[in-house]
């Protein structure tokens, strides 16, 4: 159905939206954008709907870069419609729908370089050359904490102990402690059928307040980061109504685990094989070149996969977190897992990310990344046999050390694309200035 006839489809069966949320990704997967009167709907789809540019830059406070103004006077872009992720807001007080928007460039006759759902697309565009389809699926954690934080502003938890203190664990897969939080998680539940997002399983995780939500496989990797940043904007959305702080961030709290995203993804040949599949519980030597090429561009790709200062605190010892470029056949100590079961199945998970990563960055250099490997053949190390937490770390430890891989990747420039390149690199610089600037608490403890 074309997106126009889609649109209207949508407002017959929706006469009493009054409003609607125009969402724009920035380069932290931040959803940006405008509210639209309902008889202002249809110049989105007419090529009338133009933002700047700069929107998707933002660092993660809002702000612009100062460069990007300069060279691009802060001119607009025209933005691109996708009319298959209009969908109602049920938590919203007034009656409102919500539409994904991707940047066009000034001229409105091509994507814009900078915008990352447009480098997704650009990176499924090689596969489609190659006669391979992407499929994706998303497992994310998160916190849920409550409203308010102690004297000193740190968040507290939802799940306590007896004694008011954070409960020693999440009671891992815990039915039970479900339970407990049943009245929120069937509001998620029912806001997810709402806006038709796939949602898999939801469990409790292995720390205190933390759980896990997964996303069924999407045969469109587009359509599988649509679902996914618009599930964790209904998470926190419902969660607020019932008076929680829901929180992607990779680790709030030092002495506990984080919080990952791990993302599964198997290829498909023209005729829907899966071409990691050859029968055997090793799997093709495609699965191989992918594999190859998703460990030798990691580092590279570091700076996506943890994109702030916090993100690193959850890439340490017993966290959970890959420190290492390796992989193993059903091996969850390793940075890329193959998953065991049927061989149909067949399937690489890929578990670097937090959760506070850009899906839509995060997928596009997952997928490069095996695309690389599949390119130039690349054969892979041994897989690793055992507990990989005592291998030598291999990945980049720090921000500034990630930042500087990115920003020297060939790699990255090729298949990514060199605005994404300039543009991220300068986003991540000026949010560590930001950081490097400040006078933390534990500096007067130490040194007042």
């Amino acid at each position: 159905m074309p997106p126009i006839s889609q649109l209207d489809q949508f407002l017959e069966d929706n006469s009493d939206i009054e409003i609607f949320e125009i969402l724009l990704h920035d380069l932290n997967g931040n959803q940006r954008g405008k509210w639209l009167p309902k008889d202002k709907i249809h110049k989105v789809f007419n090529g009338g709907f133009k933002m700047p540019l700069s929107c998707c830059s933002f660092d993660c406070w809002g702000r612009d870069q100062e460069e990007l103004i300069k060279a691009t006077g802060d001119a607009d872009g025209i933005c691109v419609p996708h009319a298959e992720t209009l969908a109602r807001v049920p938590w919203a007080e007034k009656a409102t729908g919500q539409m994904i928007i991707s940047m066009g460039n000034e001229s409105g006759d091509g994507p814009y370089g900078g915008d990352c759902r447009s480098v997704l697309k650009s990176v499924l565009d090689r596969f489609g050359q190659l006669g391979l389809t992407p499929v994706v699926a998303s497992e994310m954690e998160f916190h849920l904490l409550t409203l308010e934080r102690d004297k000193f502003g740190i968040p507290q938890h939802s799940q306590t102990a007896l004694d008011g203190s954070p409960a020693i664990g999440g009671q891992t897969c815990g039915i039970d402690t479900m339970r407990d939080a049943a009245p929120l998680m069937d509001a998620i539940i029912e806001a997810t059928k709402q806006q038709k997002l796939p949602v898999d399983t939801l469990v409790t995780e292995f720390g205190p307040s933390q759980f896990e939500i997964n996303l069924y496989h999407q045969d469109c990797a587009l359509r599988a980061c649509d679902q996914g940043s618009m599930l964790k904007r209904a998470i926190r959305s419902v969660a607020l109504q019932h008076d929680k702080v829901a929180s992607f961030m990779a680790k709030p709290f030092a002495e506990q685990v984080g919080n990952g995203m791990h993302i599964h993804f198997s290829l498909l040949d023209e005729k829907g094989n899966n071409v990691f599949d050859n029968g055997t519980p090793e799997g093709s030597k495609l699965l191989n070149y992918a594999v190859a090429g998703c460990l030798e561009t990691m580092a590279d790709s570091m700076a996506v996969f943890a994109p702030n200062i916090n993100s690193f605190r959850r890439m340490v010892p017993g966290c959970y977190a890959p420190l290492s470029s390796n992989w193993g056949y059903e091996n969850r100590t390793t940075a890329l897992r193959i998953p065991g079961g049927d061989n149909r199945a067949m399937r690489i998970e890929h578990r670097v990310a937090g959760a506070d990563a850009n899906p839509y960055l995060t997928v596009a250099a997952i997928l490069a990344g095996a695309l690389y490997g599949i390119e130039k053949k690349l054969k892979a190390p041994p897989a690793v046999v055992g507990d990989a937490g005592d291998v030598e770390p291999t990945l980049p430890h720090f921000w500034n050390d990630a930042i500087l891989a990115f920003e020297r990747s060939k790699f990255i420039e090729e298949y990514l694309g060199s605005e994404l390149k300039t543009n991220y690199a300068r986003c991540k610089r000026q949010e560590k200035q930001e950081f490097d600037s400040r006078v933390t608490l534990l500096e007067y403890d130490a040194y007042l």
